[in-house]
């Protein structure tokens, strides 16, 4: 039988155990709006590290959104799932660019909406913790990786409660550690293991980031007061 965590901030915070027995160095937690980024506060505030966002959008198949053919990425990254490409005679050159080009306005707008004029931070030399709620084809939290795996990170952690083996195999292949607290063979969806699994709303997903830099942004200058 395998847990159900009651929302996404409790399973943010059973995720919490496992990332301090990595002893992270200099860890930045990165939070893959809009699901993953209550449990990425949580996580944040217990391991006093700073709470940041990577927006990622997947591709889903025309017929059946929920289904991901692929994920992109800031920085113009994009990554297909072949499998499921190869399965579904619809999804031609065309329809694939067509919802490529979508997606990335959609990012875009996100971008915006999450990170104003913030810049990003500095993720070289970093132990990075990518958070996200679950995975199910993990084309999202690849695209994830392999963006942040551009900017030359000390360590690429990925943590989630829940994931389907398949998808975890995919995504531990090119990060130097996944922790996943529930993979079982009955894996039908993320929201099977979770009692309320109710849409992050933007609203909340800038609060959230809000408040975790105002956090960071009190500290820095508390310690640089005591310098």
């Amino acid at each position: 039988m395998y847990r159900v965590f009651e929302d996404r901030r409790s399973a943010g915070r059973a995720l919490v155990p496992e990332l301090e027995r990595c002893k992270l160095g200099d860890p930045i937690i990165l939070g893959l709006p809009r699901g993953g980024i209550p449990l990425a506060f949580e996580i944040a505030v217990a391991l006093h590290a700073p709470l940041d966002t990577i927006v990622v959008r997947k591709l889903g198949v025309p017929s059946q959104p929920e289904l991901a053919f692929g994920a992109i990425a800031s920085g113009g990254i994009r990554v297909i799932n072949d499998d499921v490409v190869e399965s579904l005679f619809s999804l031609d050159d065309d329809t694939i660019e067509r919802v490529a080009q979508r997606e990335m306005t959609e990012l875009r707008r996100r971008e915006q909406a999450y990170r104003l004029d913030r810049p990003y931070p500095e993720l070289g030399g970093k132990d990075v913790v990518l958070v996200d709620d679950g995975l199910a084809t993990g084309a999202t939290m690849r695209a994830a990786a392999e963006a942040v795996n551009s900017k030359s990170p000390s360590s690429l952690v990925v943590a989630v409660p829940v994931g389907s083996a398949s998808a975890v195999d995919k995504v531990a292949a090119i990060v130097d550690r996944v922790i996943c607290l529930e993979s079982p063979a009955s894996f039908y969806a993320v929201g099977q293991f979770y009692v309320d699994f109710g849409q992050t709303t933007d609203n909340e997903v800038r609060e959230l980031l809000r408040t975790a830099w105002e956090l960071t942004d009190r500290g820095a200058a508390e310690e640089h007061a005591n310098e």
